[in-house]
């Protein structure tokens, strides 16, 4: 159907039914000073930035912000909640939200995420609701927000389809992730190597969803506590209740759609430095190298082919081979499912 294809080239002819609309930080007198219609927010404070009256959807959000916090990307939290749900369908550090899980801004763009210079955040997921839709901002930082901008644009409908799912975002975290072991010199060593992990038992966890739905991806940043590659973990896949993965892959940078660990795995004897590369549905716009230390970001929209699930899905990934490392993750996972959904593990401090 022409609502269906509407983000692709070749819907762009069908002529569309609903009325657009946007809430934004403008200037309400008029004028020019959108300072005036921007949001400050206290330490503490809690501001709904949008509340919005259905059928709609909301096509396309953009941000950004003012203010001397060097850690607002992980101390402000945004929440969305649909048809006036108590608890949020989406709650997330509004970094980590936006592929910036590490606290700091780079530039990146893919189908539903980028950020654009200078420091404008970008979400493109489509996220429907029949009666109502409140999206709100939490400082949980010490220091205020002197302007919190956003455009947020939605579409009216006269109705929605009955089979439409509500748009969710989960984030969650390991600082650091519980390494089974510290003997280790190199990933391959024969310890670490043969371990064997069929059913996934301590895998990071991505996503544990119930109900009917489907995972259309994930961000997912890497702080390094080790020296060596952090990517030698498998992701698995339990779907309906499985208690061995269905999906079972060969390697962190393989589910993130790279090879070769980005470019090292001691294939270029000349140290050439890793390229960094941002596509549609994958990416590593941020690679650090193999040190302590080291900063990462990848990413992977199942945008071709959603992951489905009837009854439940729980989404994991090693760190490194069968759970030897011992790195902090920062990762948030995107889906569709029907209400209501599972709740949310608490969110925890932001922390790197």
């Amino acid at each position: 159907e022409a609502q269906q294809a509407r983000h692709d080239l070749d819907g762009l002819p069908f002529l569309r039914s609903y009325t657009s609309a946007r809430v934004s930080s403008a200037d309400p007198t008029g004028a020019n000073d959108d300072g005036l219609g921007a949001r400050k927010i206290a330490p503490g404070e809690t501001r709904t930035i949008a509340d919005l009256r259905g059928p709609g959807i909301i096509s396309h959000i953009w941000f950004t912000i003012a203010t001397t916090d060097r850690w607002h990307l992980k101390n402000l939290v945004l929440r969305m909640y649909w048809d006036g749900e108590a608890t949020p369908s989406v709650e997330s550090p509004i970094g980590d939200f936006f592929g910036l899980g590490l606290g700091r801004y780079f530039l990146y763009e893919s189908g539903p995420l980028s950020v654009g210079s200078q420091k404008a955040l970008n979400a493109y997921f489509p996220m429907p609701f029949r009666n109502a839709a409140r999206v709100t901002v939490t400082n949980e930082g010490e220091q205020p927000v002197g302007a919190f901008y956003f455009n947020i644009d939605y579409e009216q409908h006269a109705s929605l389809p009955a089979d439409l799912g509500y748009f969710h975002a989960q984030y969650r975290q390991a600082t650091p992730n519980k390494g089974w072991t510290t003997a280790w010199t190199r990933n391959g060593d024969a310890s670490v190597d043969g371990k064997p992990n069929l059913r996934g038992e301590d895998n990071y966890v991505i996503l544990d969803a119930e109900g009917r739905g489907h995972y259309v991806g994930v961000t997912h940043s890497i702080l390094q506590n080790q020296g060596d590659w952090w990517g030698e973990g498998d992701d698995m896949f339990f779907i309906d209740g499985a208690s061995t993965p269905q999906i079972n892959g060969t390697g962190s940078e393989d589910y993130y759609l790279g090879a070769w660990c980005y470019g090292g795995c001691g294939i270029d004897p000349f140290g050439t430095k890793r390229p960094t590369f941002a596509y549609q549905r994958y990416g590593n716009p941020l690679n650090g190298g193999d040190d302590r230390g080291a900063e990462w970001m990848v990413y992977r929209f199942h945008t071709d082919s959603p992951v489905a699930f009837q009854k439940s899905l729980r989404v994991t990934i090693e760190s490194g081979h069968a759970n030897h490392r011992s790195d902090n993750f920062f990762t948030v996972a995107f889906w569709y499912q029907t209400e209501p959904h599972k709740p949310f593990p608490a969110l925890p401090p932001a922390a790197l």
